[in-house]
């Protein structure tokens, strides 16, 4: 199984352990700062994953993911968003709850704001749910609207396993493409949280588009295809109509083992980066503010300093969105 253990120890929110911000007090969270300002933002949603999976499985899988990193590495994790955007033919999914994209993004900068006021000037946010037209975007327009020194990053799950989670003509361990709810999916579920999942309630489906392959991106747009999976209306018929299983493929085909270079290499990237990130710009530093903002150098410098150490908060700036 490797260095990291699985199924790990996971569902942390309400427990001591000191990995997530909202079980700290006042005093944890200054002394964190001290020794660790990276926060991961886990980023789910609650949608339709079929008889075998649950309707959080998006989001327990990112949160299993950041308490693994956070216990190797010391950083903190904020609790995760549970309700996310979603692609046009997701929509009437029973189950599935979408969350309009201007609403989602104001959401996710507000969120951010909130974090960088708090200290956790270095952020990184993660997904497995196809979201990643919307968080990277929700990024960008935090800082045009505040531009103030920070460390903002996506990093899109399925991006990181890459061909690990692609079919066996592809070099993978599947019998087919990656997609939603499928035999990969499933496998990384019973591999971080295999008590939320019911693998003998499996209920297969053939996948299908109105095109033929090699122009739209499968599940993760992780196969390199010419248009991205959610850059397209039309391709494909709406779900809750073709797959009112809530699922595209096969999860009766899972198995934990498959998922496991995965995980580790998804939680490996992750470690490689919270530590660059440290090493380059260790806890309390920021890259140099000449260089990341022209605002007036004396306005950044009492909003660097915080409300309660004589300075200003960020919101001194506007207020999200």
């Amino acid at each position: 199984m490797g260095k990291w253990k699985l199924p790990p120890e996971g569902g942390h929110m309400d427990k001591p352990t000191g990995i997530y911000f909202q079980t700290m007090t006042k005093r944890d969270v200054e002394e964190r700062l001290k020794k660790n300002d990276i926060l991961i933002v886990p980023v789910g949603s609650t949608e339709n994953h079929g008889a075998a999976g649950p309707f959080g499985e998006d989001t327990f899988v990112v949160t299993r993911l950041a308490e693994e990193v956070a216990k190797v590495t010391g950083c903190t994790v904020a609790e995760p968003i549970h309700y996310g955007s979603h692609p046009y033919h997701h929509l009437g999914q029973p189950g599935t709850i979408v969350i309009p994209d201007d609403v989602f993004s104001a959401y996710i900068r507000a969120i951010i704001a909130g974090f960088w006021n708090a200290g956790f000037r270095k952020q990184i946010w993660i997904s497995l749910h196809g979201q990643e037209y919307i968080i990277p975007s929700a990024l960008q327009e935090f800082n045009k609207r505040y531009q103030v020194p920070c460390m903002l990053f996506f990093v899109d799950v399925p991006r990181v396993m890459g061909e690990t989670l692609m079919d066996k003509a592809h070099g993978g361990p599947y019998d087919d493409p990656f997609q939603h709810a499928c035999e990969a999916e499933q496998s990384i579920s019973m591999a971080l949280f295999p008590e939320l999942c019911k693998p003998e309630w499996a209920e297969d489906t053939e996948v299908r588009g109105y095109l033929p392959p090699g122009h739209i991106d499968r599940g993760g747009d992780i196969y390199g295809n010419p248009i991205p999976g959610h850059c397209q209306v039309g391709a494909c018929g709406i779900e809750c109509v073709m797959y009112p299983q809530g699922v595209l493929g096969k999860p009766s085909k899972a198995d934990p083992a498959k998922a496991v270079p995965s995980i580790e290499k998804f939680l490996d990237y992750m470690v490689k980066l919270h530590n660059d990130i440290l090493e380059r710009f260790p806890p309390g530093k920021l890259p140099p503010v000449e260089q990341m903002s022209q605002r007036d150098p004396k306005l950044l410098e009492d909003i660097l300093k915080g409300p309660t150490k004589g300075g200003k908060h960020l919101y001194v700036l506007g207020f999200p969105p």
